[in-house]
């Protein structure tokens, strides 16, 4: 009787060698066919375990920085080298472009950047030279008499003695970028390895080309929201004005502005506008429009420039609600006459108080068949600092609401003396202290605007 077929199993074909400890003299093989095929299988199945692990823990990278990181040092393990580079360049040219490194300093990239291109694997592959779809073996670098100097010079500084590159492409996004993995002394991957470094490559492929997709997309809309946003604060006589603006990875939907009115007032608002994408950066841009128009006309009373402008989001978004709040202020007198609906009350910080504002309750815009709310009356002591912002500094915060707001108020009365002094180095700390670094960046749902107002 014939032995039985082996299929493939998840991608992991039969071609795939068996490895040493399982191989034996031919004799043993012919006298137990059995035990040969149950140490085969056991080896498929091992190999189907660990790429299964390995494409999980890539799948879960949902930033293109990390993604590379985790396919480098995934791949080192599976050709067996401890240190490698990845030389990120999408072929369209479009960008982004990065080189990470594993096991090497940053100086030691440097040092292998200054080989030329044609003279290395990963370069060819880059540049679309000779033979770019495969990978590439250097198993004897030193050993090789046609090696480019600068290369020999390089490896020997270095010290390393092979290389094996892998090409990372797919079938529509075309070239990405190119692998390299480098190893300490003359050698090569097993054929299995190589085999199993290339299926885990072409899953990496197809999930970087996804996420350059997103990080392109959000890099569109951060810079869509950067246009529609002030490009300057202006300057007006006894106040001193800061922002900070992060945006949310899935599109911007907060907003702020700043403009001078008529006898040296000035004019703070902030916003955010119901749901995200395009649809709502757009609703976004109209809003602010309307707003600033409005606060030129009769700006000194907030609650009429609200009105306006919850009939325009009623005219040209009925769907969609939004929050916002508008200040009037005189920096001479430093009065400030403001309306909120549905918005996150201001904050004052000073050396005597940190206290918020008392607003009072309404709901946002397009919620209520009509809107009002009384205005509020405040004046900042010289020196003080009234601070505006938006629910995404609470909300990516990851507490509750009421814990939150005792967070940020706890944050702005940590600025330390020497800061006050400045907006900007007021609203850095807050951001600072309620977003520790890296905080709800990466995949952050929410938008964060602090506009930070100064008086004298």
């Amino acid at each position: 009787m014939s032995a039985p077929h082996l299929p493939k199993v998840a991608g992991i074909g039969p071609t795939v060698p068996v490895s040493a400890h399982t191989a034996g003299p031919i004799d043993e093989v012919s006298a137990a066919p059995g035990a040969f095929i149950q140490d085969r299988l056991a080896g498929w199945v091992s190999d189907l375990t660990t790429l299964h692990e390995l494409t999980e823990r890539l799948a879960r990278t949902n930033t293109l920085d990390d993604a590379l990181h985790e396919f480098l040092e995934a791949g080192a393990a599976l050709v067996g080298a401890r240190r490698g580079l990845i030389a990120f360049e999408p072929s369209d040219r479009r960008g982004p472009v990065s080189t990470i490194g594993l096991g090497l300093a940053h100086a030691e990239l440097g040092q292998i950047e200054t080989v030329p291109r044609s003279a290395t694997s990963y370069g060819r592959i880059l540049e679309g030279l000779p033979n770019p779809e495969g990978p590439l073996t250097t198993p004897d670098l030193l050993g090789d008499p046609g090696l480019d100097p600068r290369r020999r010079e390089v490896a020997a500084r270095l010290g390393y003695a092979a290389s094996y590159v892998l090409p990372l492409a797919t079938g529509t996004a075309g070239r990405l970028g190119a692998a390299v993995w480098l190893y300490d002394e003359p050698a090569e991957p097993l054929e299995r390895q190589r085999h199993l470094a290339g299926l885990y490559a072409g899953y990496a492929s197809e999930h970087l080309a996804r996420l350059l997709e997103l990080e392109r997309a959000r890099t569109d809309v951060a810079t869509v929201t950067e246009e529609l946003l002030p490009t300057r604060l202006p300057r007006i006589p006894g106040v001193q004005l800061a922002v900070r603006h992060q945006v949310a990875p899935q599109g911007g939907n907060d907003w702020y502005d700043a403009l001078a009115l008529p006898e040296d007032a000035l004019g703070l608002a902030v916003g955010s506008v119901g749901g995200s994408g395009p649809s709502a950066l757009a609703a976004m841009g109209r809003l602010r429009a309307g707003l600033r128009a409005y606060a030129v006309m009769e700006g000194e009373d907030p609650v009429a420039v609200l009105s306006d402008l919850e009939l325009l989001l009623r005219m040209t978004e009925p769907a969609r609600s939004a929050t916002a709040l508008f200040a009037y202020c005189e920096p001479a007198r430093r009065k400030i006459l403001l309306a909120g609906a549905g918005h996150t009350p201001p904050l004052i910080v000073g050396e005597r108080r940190t206290s918020y504002v008392e607003t009072a309750l309404s709901a946002p815009l397009g919620m209520l068949s009509c809107w009002e709310a009384p205005s509020v009356d405040i004046t900042p002591a010289p020196g003080e600092t009234v601070l505006l912002y938006t629910d995404g500094l609470l909300r990516r915060a990851g507490d509750s609401m009421d814990r939150a707001f005792a967070r940020l108020h706890s944050a702005a009365a940590s600025v330390p003396r020497a800061l006050r002094r400045d907006a900007g180095a007021v609203a850095d700390h807050v951001v600072r202290t309620v977003l520790p670094e890296g905080a709800g960046r990466a995949d952050g749902a929410e938008d964060v605007v602090v506009l930070a107002a100064r008086f004298d």
